[in-house]
């Protein structure tokens, strides 16, 4: 079993590699990577599909700055993270609202893997560590 999954994450990283161009998902290369599948069938698909939908869920987290914030938002200040996102990624980033109630007041961003948080509550957490 364990050769079956690492086959499926081998060919789940080439068919990834196909749908990316110039570091962005293109929904083209994905229709046809998923077309390639359904047509042929390769070996544990369902385990192939799976790795496949996981690489593009993370690159595609990496083109998305989630916004958590305590209260109102402006759209201005959506678009200037944006902006600061997309210069210091060299990618276009986009930019989700969404309330925390967990914020005292400030904002938590987070793009892929990275958190960069100005708010109270963090502020809190990290005088707490360090006392």
């Amino acid at each position: 079993m364990a050769a079956a999954a690492k086959q499926a994450q081998q060919l789940a990283r080439q068919l990834f590699k196909l749908s990316v161009v110039d570091n962005v998902v293109s929904t083209d290369r994905v229709a046809g990577v998923l077309a390639y599948v359904e047509k042929h069938s390769p070996a544990n698909a369902v385990l192939v599909l799976k790795a496949y939908h996981r690489l593009i869920a993370v690159e595609l987290a990496k083109s998305e700055a989630r916004v958590e914030h305590a209260g109102a938002v402006a759209p201005a200040a959506l678009a200037a993270i944006a902006a600061a996102m997309t210069k210091k990624y060299s990618r276009p980033i986009t930019t989700t609202a969404r309330a925390h109630p967990g914020l005292f007041a400030g904002l938590r961003v987070r793009v892929g893997d990275d958190v960069y948080e100005s708010s109270v509550s963090g502020q809190l957490a990290a005088l707490a560590l360090s006392v």
